[in-house]
């Protein structure tokens, strides 16, 4: 069986969950407890991924896999689900490229969090932390530009990833309200997150 170094409220772990999902393989992964952070290391975690960062997933001879990019299309190939990763051409490009903008939508976002919640407040600096929402509202106006040709069936890792880029914005910062100035996004996302995949992997606190 595969092993899942996971934390609950990470939005890369529900981004390959929902891969896994979408493959049908979400039944042959055993989850495995972790505590990742910031700055504490983890040992559980640093044993199999130098970095201590989830997601990790371990395979069945004891080889790791990491991050969420990697293990993503891993879980494409073994669960032989051509639509996650298209094989060539324009369709992968711009499946691949979306990823990206969630991902580094992701990067900015828990920069963000990590400003307040991992660093002291006699160290935090809060135009790093505005410089990291500026990111994020920049991906999220190309999203809206982008979403009418978003899928809803049969999604991409580019939609995957997007999906679950909106979703970590409405758990930890409900404060932007980005429906409110990205209507073609917020419609799309509704769609998207009824999905079974998406339903069965939202995030939670412990």
């Amino acid at each position: 069986m595969l092993k899942l170094l996971y934390a609950p409220t990470s939005p890369y772990v529900r981004k390959v969950m929902a891969c896994a999902h979408l493959a049908g393989l979400a039944g042959r992964i055993q989850w495995l407890e972790s505590a990742a952070h910031p700055v504490r290391r983890d040992d559980r975690i640093a044993a199999h991924n130098p970095l201590a960062k989830v997601p990790t997933l371990i395979l069945e001879d004891g080889t790791a896999l990491y991050d969420s990019r990697v293990i993503c299309e891993y879980l494409a190939d073994l669960g032989a689900s051509a639509d996650l990763f298209p094989a060539a051409g324009a369709r992968r490009w711009q499946a691949l490229t979306r990823q990206a903008l969630g991902d580094g939508l992701l990067d900015a976002a828990l920069l963000a969090r990590y400003e307040h919640t991992a660093r002291p407040a006699e160290f935090q600096w809060p135009a790093w932390r505005e410089a990291q929402l500026a990111k994020v509202a920049a991906c999220l106006d190309a999203i809206e530009q982008c979403a009418p040709m978003l899928a809803t069936r049969a999604p991409t890792i580019g939609e995957v990833t997007l999906g679950c880029a909106l979703g970590y914005l409405d758990f930890r910062f409900p404060e932007l309200d980005w429906r409110a100035r990205h209507t073609a996004a917020a419609r799309w996302e509704e769609a998207f997150s009824a999905l079974p995949a998406m339903q069965a992997t939202l995030p939670h606190d412990i």
